[in-house]
This record gives C-alpha cells, sequence and structure tokens, in this order.
C-alpha cells in the first residue's frame, strides 16, 4: 500500500558541510511538505538501535560511528507517492551514480558521507517516523 508519508535524516556529512539548509529547500521545492522536523545530535545506543537491521554486516559499525559524529535533521515529509518519489528526488546511495540535479548528487561526498537518508518502503517509512517523533510532534 503507498503512503503519502515519508522520513528522511539529513546525515552529519551534509550537516557539517553547510548544506542541510539547501537540502531542505530542494526537498520543498519538490513539493514536499515538512510534518514533523528535528534537528538532534544521536547518541551510540540510538544510532544502534535505529541501523540494527544491519547489525551483523561489516559497515555496522562505521555506519553508527558516522551517524554519531555530529548533529542531524531527522524529518516527516508528506507527498503523493511519498516513498518511490523521495527516492528518486535523493538519487543513487554512491553519488557519482546519482542522476544530476538529485540531493546526492548535488551534495554527497562519497558512498559513506552520502548526504541523506530516505526510507525504502512505506513500511520503513513509519517505523523511522516513529522512532524520531511522538504524535503532538507531527502537523
Amino acid at each position: 500500500m503507498t503512503t503519502n508519508r515519508t522520513f528522511t535524516m539529513i546525515k552529519p556529512d551534509a550537516v557539517a558541510n553547510g548544506h542541510a539548509g539547501k537540502i531542505l529547500d530542494h526537498i520543498i521545492q519538490a513539493g514536499y511538505k515538512v510534518v514533523a522536523l528535528k534537528y538532534t545530535h544521536l547518541s551510540a545506543e540510538k544510532a544502534g538501535e535505529f541501523y540494527a537491521v544491519h547489525n551483523e554486516r561489516p559497515f555496522y559499525k562505521d555506519l553508527v560511528d558516522f551517524m554519531i559524529s555530529g548533529p542531524i535533521y531527522a524529518a516527516i515529509l508528506e507527498k503523493d507517492n511519498a516513498v518511490e518519489d523521495f527516492r528518486k528526488v535523493i538519487g543513487a546511495t554512491d553519488p557519482s551514480k546519482a542522476e544530476a540535479g538529485t540531493i546526492r548528487n548535488l551534495f554527497a561526498k562519497s558512498i559513506d558521507a552520502n548526504a541523506i537518508h530516505g526510507s525504502d518502503s512505506d513500511e520503513n517509512a513509519a517505523i523511522e517516523g516513529n522512532f524520531f517523533f511522538a504524535e503532538n510532534e507531527r502537523f
């Protein structure tokens, strides 16, 4: 079932490089309404919990270390066909393979420092949004 909400995080690399505002503007210009937005710094415990699905993979520790290296912006976004369309807006995980004009093409430095997270399914969008936001934090 397709929903009209997705979840995103502007990652520590993009925040540190001063790109958060440009990325948020890019998202809004792509037709998304920001339903919830939070500027926060993940603890190792919270980052580990968020990425628990990857805990058996060799990159897990590096991913957690990267995600706690600086603050992030977490957001719930709303638009028709939100998840699928947002995957197109952010571009391929590897910015060298991302289409021109996508967020990762414009703002990411590498496959590891790829600027932004976007939910890969409607189910994960709900889980990830609930991880960061209470119902009274959504508008």
